[in-house]
């Protein structure tokens, strides 16, 4: 299968070149590429790819505004990733509560980006390495659960603690392998509990799982504070 891509970028040369790592790909094709938010809302449209890479920062109408508007236009197959050159707090915060499926910085080598569009195509959230490294210290405190927890989430009691674990970390951005190396378990092992998480949660998938977490509260905004 081919993976067919939208991209949106206000500096042309980035375009051109990421176009190109694109394309060199065996099963990736670029079927457009764009210079602003607006322009990529009407290429999803009439294109229809699998997934869009957005930059943050765009003329007339930015990659954060733009990918809201796509991840609430029904089209659920669709993936989105954020670009940006600064992996600031607000970003962070905005990009997972809008359900993209990955946030990667423009200082991110060519195979890397390459890479988190192969994680967003298969389902899961592709987070910066650098973000990755910043993050995890500051979900300590969130893993043990409280009767607030239990009131403002309904089903989080549910979870055993390793799920709970399991779902925070997800919640937060971080892959199965990102989680497999936190908790020390194996990547089938990571799996299992994701299945488990989202069916006791009755979640459709990992996208809507970051949005449960954000809606009830469970990811609050000094996680990332100083990323």
């Amino acid at each position: 299968m081919t993976l067919r891509i939208v991209i949106a970028d206000d500096h042309a040369m980035f375009r051109s070149g990421f176009r190109a790592v694109l394309d060199a790909q065996p099963d990736m094709e670029c079927v457009a590429d764009v210079g602003d938010g607006y322009s990529a809302i009407e290429a999803v449209r009439s294109l229809d790819p699998d997934l869009a890479v957005l930059d943050v920062r765009m003329p007339k109408l930015d990659g954060l505004s733009a990918a809201r508007q796509l991840m609430s236009s029904g089209r659920q197959a669709l993936k989105v990733i954020l670009l940006t050159t600064f992996g600031t707090d607000d970003y962070l915060r905005s990009a997972l509560a809008s359900g993209v499926s990955g946030f990667v910085l423009k200082s991110l080598p060519p195979e890397e980006l390459v890479t988190a569009i192969r994680v967003a195509a298969r389902g899961d959230t592709y987070l910066d390495p650098s973000i990755i490294g910043r993050l995890a210290p500051r979900l300590v405190d969130a893993l043990t659960p409280t009767a607030t927890d239990r009131e403002r989430a309904p089903g989080l009691d549910r979870l055993t603690a390793r799920e709970r674990e399991v779902f925070l970390l997800m919640a937060a951005g971080f892959s199965n392998a990102d989680i497999g190396q936190q908790l020390y378990v194996g990547d089938q092992t990571v799996k299992t509990h994701v299945s488990r998480v989202l069916a006791k949660l009755g979640l459709r998938d990992r996208v809507h799982a970051v949005r449960f977490a954000h809606h009830h509260g469970l990811i609050e905004p000094h996680d990332t504070s100083g990323l």
